[in-house]
């Protein structure tokens, strides 16, 4: 097998939707636009096409870089590329950015064309449904009526879940990756503490700092730094820092020692410097409402009834934020409406961010699921 490459430099593209939208909340968006990034070429019949469903804090450049000097490849380069796991060689991959993002999607840091000014706190709650129908358009809009696969972590793969719901003729494949049915009390519990971080900070005025010429900084550094904690395992944190000091001695003060206080606020002071408060707070509760069940009396099996994929459904055993049993959940439903599904639980150490990294057994297990809708695409 030849070395994995990289996609190479890419750009971005952006996609305009003047029809109506009436999201989920029933306030309706006169117009709209996503911004996403696509990579490798889409094959005659347009059935190669695979989508990207990125996390909270994600966004759509999930691969290659933008400059010969860029640092920063996109987020799951690891997993995207010639000769990768998801390959480029073979599939047609987008990657797209969430309506509500702050990443160039229409969000409360648009300008609203109704008012001149950023949406801010006018913005509407989007939830993963909401998501799933534009991104059905963008499909649309470019020639794609059945996706090979789609692929998503976390809330991502909440995303992909829901793509089999909506849409069951369009997938052929769901790969739901360290997510869960919906969120338990302790996961609303985490979302919740985190965004009064935000609301709470006297920068946030109501949504609408942007006016106001100043980012709620310190509520968003305290949002990411208790996040961040929650995707880490214990074990995985302790064999990184462990009770190291930054001095090697004890200083006897509250700033920092430890070097796990020195990364958790290095995290926090990076993601205050590009992610929108805003965003964080749409996303958040678009986690909190995900619960496909909810309209069919609390029952998965019968959410997916209609279902037409298949799925492969990875955990991590070290994921206590997603953990296996709710990756679990969503197999025995499966199998209960009589599904197609394969199911993989990963030895791992890096607990919910298991899922970005680049551990063998899982990209091994990606890409023979992957391998094999090549080979049914080729057939």
């Amino acid at each position: 097998m030849p070395e994995p490459r990289s996609v190479g430099l890419v750009s971005a593209q952006k996609a305009v939707f003047e029809t109506p939208i009436t999201l989920t909340s029933g306030v309706t968006l006169p117009r709209y636009e996503l911004v996403y990034e696509t990579y490798g070429t889409l094959n005659a019949d347009h059935s190669n096409a695979i989508l990207i469903c990125h996390a909270l804090s994600g966004h759509h450049h999930v691969a290659g870089r933008y400059s010969e000097d860029d640092k920063n490849a996109g987020w799951w380069d690891n997993m995207i590329g010639p000769g990768k796991p998801i390959d480029t060689e073979r599939f047609f991959v987008i990657g797209v950015n969430n309506l509500g993002g702050c990443h160039g999607s229409t969000g409360p840091s648009s300008i609203d064309p109704a008012t001149g000014k950023p949406y801010g706190s006018t913005f509407p709650l989007v939830l993963v449904r909401d998501w799933v129908e534009t991104q059905a358009r963008l499909a649309d809009q470019l020639g794609i009526r059945q996706f090979a696969a789609i692929v998503g972590g976390s809330l991502g793969g909440m995303q992909a879940l829901r793509w089999t719901i909506t849409h069951p003729d369009r997938v052929r494949h769901a790969l739901v990756i360290a997510a869960a049915p919906k969120l338990t009390a302790q996961n609303i519990a985490f979302n919740d503490v985190a965004r009064q971080a935000i609301l709470t900070d006297p920068d946030f005025h109501g949504g609408d700092y942007y006016q106001h010429d100043t980012v709620p900084r310190r509520g968003l550094r305290l949002a990411r730094m208790l996040g961040h904690i929650t995707y880490l395992s214990d074990d995985g944190m302790g064999e990184k820092f462990g009770r190291m000091l930054r001095s090697g001695e004890y200083k006897y003060g509250f700033d920092v020692e430890f070097e796990i206080e020195s990364y958790l606020r290095y995290q926090g002071d990076k993601f205050s410097d590009y992610f929108d408060a805003n965003t964080y707070l749409l996303m958040t509760k678009a986690l909190d409402y995900f619960d496909p069940a909810r309209h069919y009396g609390g029952d998965l099996v019968k959410a997916l009834a209609e279902v037409q994929a298949r799925f492969l459904v990875v955990s991590f055993n070290s994921d206590w934020r997603f953990s296996p049993a709710r990756s679990r959940e969503i197999v025995k439903a499966l199998l209960d409406a009589r599904k197609h599904v394969s199911y993989a639980e990963i030895d791992s150490k890096h607990g919910h961010d298991a899922f970005l990294m680049e551990d063998p057994p899982y990209h091994a297990i990606m890409r023979a699921y992957l391998d094999n809708i090549a080979q049914e695409i080729a057939a």
